[in-house]
């Protein structure tokens, strides 16, 4: 069965819930001890039982809807592999690497790569810093990437040489938001009712600058603005199969406007894996093979 393959029709609302692939790391390491982030604070105790218990929530969820998971081997050390988003951004079968701007994640993007390379991907080594689909989002058939703060600029011109998609650069100005997956949401997936320009986001203004809400506004006009609050407890990093959409309980506002879209909100609380500065969109990464 294609993993693009729909799975079921919501007949009230005609959105359709896809089958998607993900790839997830059980957080058999979590833990905080290092800051590169302003959610992350060493001194604050961690419970990594309970952060695995909480993943594992998410993973349930994921296997009830008909998602495949596909998962990757903890390592000793890398507390924040959990956040697989990070390690690559992948479209019909090529897999683009990552490489972290801080020393702590730096081993996690061989890893990911060794991952990819064993399971048949065309995996491309990166020359720029970027931290894969945590700043890369793929909407219909264009690349929304992410600024400001971790991935660079020249990680958009490469990551547009590698996919030949159009690539639209978008800058993040407030440090609690420093991946673009913490401040947009992909609603719809590529394949589906309506096709690639039925493509649409949810975002929170307030995490851009000017030039890129800008740009927001003008290619996705129907898209939903979810408050500071709902931003706030990362509610904007969550995970959609186009009908289906996994999001933190704390973001009650956006779980109400997704409802008035004839999406489903689903709840998933990962507070304990917030406080290494991840959500739910952190822990998934979404594997496109090639298509047949």
């Amino acid at each position: 069965m294609s993993t693009q393959e729909t799975t079921e029709t919501a007949t009230t609302t005609g959105r359709v819930a896809q089958r998607r692939r993900y790839l997830m790391c059980r957080p058999e390491h979590f833990t905080v001890s290092y800051t590169i982030n302003p959610w992350m604070e060493p001194a604050k105790p961690t419970d990594t039982a309970k952060a695995v218990a909480q993943w594992q929530d998410l993973y349930d969820a994921y296997v009830a809807l008909g998602h495949e998971v596909e998962l990757i081997d903890p390592i000793a050390g890398l507390p924040d592999m959990v956040y697989t988003a990070n390690g690559g951004f992948l479209i019909d079968g090529v897999a683009y690497g990552a490489k972290f701007r801080f020393r702590e994640r730096g081993p996690e993007g061989p890893a990911f790569m060794d991952w990819f390379r064993d399971r048949g991907y065309d995996v491309r080594e990166p020359v720029e810093v970027n931290e894969g689909e945590g700043d890369f989002l793929l909407v219909g058939d264009t690349i929304l990437a992410g600024t400001g703060f971790r991935s660079t600029g020249d990680s958009h011109r490469e990551i547009g040489e590698v996919f030949r998609r159009e690539v639209v650069s978008l800058t993040l100005t407030d440090p609690r938001f420093y991946h673009l997956d913490t401040a947009i949401a992909v609603l719809d997936p590529v394949q589906g009712e309506g096709g690639v320009d039925a493509a649409n986001i949810a975002y929170l203004p307030s995490a851009f600058d000017e030039r890129s809400r800008q740009i927001l506004t003008e290619r996705y006009p129907d898209a939903i603005l979810v408050s500071d609050e709902d931003g706030s407890v990362f509610g904007l990093n969550s995970s959609s199969d186009g009908y289906n959409v996994i999001i933190s309980p704390r973001a009650k506002g956006f779980e109400a406007q997704l409802r008035e879209r004839g999406y489903n909100p689903i709840m998933v609380d990962l507070s304990e894996l917030l406080l290494g500065g991840g959500g739910i969109k952190c822990c998934t990464l979404e594997l496109r093979d090639a298509r047949s």
